[in-house]
């Protein structure tokens, strides 16, 4: 691991840490879980997998009423709240969830004064958000939005609450529990939103669902980890451990501005109403690949903390890893592209009609997501920190600039150079970063994903030439939907078993991988 953090943020402890909380012992030791890391892996990974199935059926029928309920402007209103809301927000988790989960020791005393420092931080940002509301109206010369803002940060304060808790769940893998949590939260939250559209509560409903979920979410936190804090103690090794987190505070603050610095940059230029076009496209996109993840991550990240110093079983685990998440996450990518209009129709109904091109524009960074999320648990389980800290900068300042060059000739061309600069220019730094310091080589990043790549630029060409030549690439036809994505189907499918897919998925569960 890494020198320039301890081997685990919590090492640097006193001579004498105060156990006055050791029943809660089982929250923090972790030895008791090697003996079966493969099985609680493979059980987590089905738990985690059928619940984020649950989650987008969930997700993806309450965008389809909720779409049809309200207007775009009603979304971009949201939107343009929560775009800046967010650089705040980010700050609340500070990165000590993570710091939590990848220690190789931890303490009560630590964990309580964590906590603390998580509630303290949400208050700040509450209060920064509120205070900040008539600047955000002002900026988008929409008086709306200073009652929305201030809403939102009551919101954020829940989250504060929870971070220490929900890390002490990932650390103990207790996959199940997390599962209930998310399952519960987004439907008290997909309800009060519902109900609320229906009586015309307008944009409302969109921030009533926020705060129902993070409330629910808190409430259901606290109730199943049993886990309680003490008071904050100084000398109890916490600085190191705040000290990792602070980094991949920075580094998830520069992310925020990569992924919502195009949103500001849209809605100040075009108004709620386009930038809702371009958040619902950029939201649906990602939709699959953010239900995809989660589960591999839930598994991989605690996996590959506990082996973070066996370079060999490191560099086995992360090759499948990216063998998978290539294959999942190009095949679908390249297959939406030809079909975004006819994917925009059926989801969100005749009024988002105008999201269809941004979404295909959009598509081709989709493609490279997951691989890109496999290389950012690299770095963050070998403990580089300010690597990743290097490498946000770096990308959320190319995002943002191209996203702002392309709002020159319109919204199409903003997405279109939002997903180029991504491809060409982000992506490739995050793998540079990365087999600089891990691990993983360049011959491993090439052998497991550019057969996926190739392939799938080949047969998003072929599908998008097809369509314009036989349709026009505005015009729907459902047939055509239909007939694209059994032809593409079949192609992935044969390419899957052509380099043995269905394989790596079982080896990564099994001793061989673990």
């Amino acid at each position: 691991m890494s020198t320039e953090i301890a081997s685990n943020p919590s090492s640097a402890k006193p001579d004498a840490v105060t156990s006055s909380a050791s029943s809660f012992d089982r929250h923090f030791a972790t030895n008791h879980l090697m003996g079966d890391l493969k099985g609680r892996s493979v059980r987590g990974g089905a738990v985690t997998l059928t619940s984020q199935a649950i989650k987008f059926g969930l997700q993806l029928g309450s965008t389809m009423v909720l779409a049809r309920l309200l207007t775009p402007s009603d979304f971009g209103l949201i939107a343009m709240v929560t775009a800046i809301a967010g650089f705040a927000a980010t700050f609340k988790d500070a990165g000590l969830s993570m710091a939590t989960v990848q220690s190789e020791t931890i303490t009560h005393d630590q964990v309580s004064t964590l906590f603390w420092i998580n509630v303290g931080i949400s208050a700040v940002v509450m209060l920064i958000l509120a205070a900040m509301a008539p600047f955000i109206a002002t900026l988008y010369s929409e008086q709306r939005l200073t009652w929305v803002t201030v809403g939102v940060a009551i919101t954020s304060l829940f989250g504060g609450f929870t971070v220490q808790h929900q890390a002490l769940l990932k650390r103990q893998m207790r996959f199940n529990s997390l599962a209930f949590i998310e399952i519960v939260s987004i439907s008290v939250g997909i309800s009060v939103a519902i109900i609320l559209a229906v009586l015309d509560f307008g944009f409302w409903s969109l921030v009533g669902m926020s705060a129902a979920t993070a409330l629910a979410n808190a409430v259901m936190v606290w109730v199943l980890c049993d886990w309680r804090p003490g008071m904050p103690r100084r000398g109890c090794g916490a600085g190191a451990m705040v000290k990792f987190g602070g980094g991949l505070t920075v580094a998830a603050f520069f992310n925020h501005i990569r992924e919502q610095g195009p949103f500001v940059i849209i809605g100040w230029t075009f108004g709620p109403a386009i930038l809702a076009m371009y958040e619902k496209a950029y939201r649906l996109l990602l939709m699959p690949l953010r239900q995809m993840m989660p589960p591999i991550s839930s598994v991989a990240i605690p996996v590959l903390c506990r082996v973070q110093e066996h370079e060999s079983k490191f560099r086995s685990i992360v090759n499948k890893l990216l063998f998978i998440s290539a294959f999942f996450s190009i095949a679908p990518a390249t297959m939406i592209v030809p079909l975004a209009p006819e994917i925009v129709s059926f989801l969100l109904g005749p009024q988002w009609h105008g999201a269809g091109t941004i979404f295909a524009f959009l598509a081709p960074l989709a493609a490279t997501q997951a691989i890109s999320n496999v290389m950012v648990w690299c770095i963050t389980t070998q403990g580089k920190s300010t690597v990743l800290l290097k490498f946000s900068l770096i990308n959320s300042v190319i995002a943002v600039t191209t996203v702002a060059f392309g709002a020159c000739f319109g919204i199409e061309y903003a997405a279109l150079a939002f997903s180029v600069g991504g491809l060409l220019i982000r992506t490739p730094m995050l793998y540079y970063f990365s087999v600089k310091n891990t691990p993983v080589t360049w011959r491993d990043l090439f052998e497991h994903t550019a057969p996926f790549v190739i392939f799938g630029t080949c047969v998003a060409a072929v599908g998008v030439l097809l369509r314009v030549n036989l349709l026009g690439f505005e015009n729907r036809s459902f047939a055509w939907a239909f007939a694209w994505t059994a032809g593409s189907a079949v192609c992935w499918t044969s390419l899957g078993l052509v380099f043995r897919v269905h394989e790596k998925i079982i080896a990564i569960i099994t001793e061989k991988s673990i």
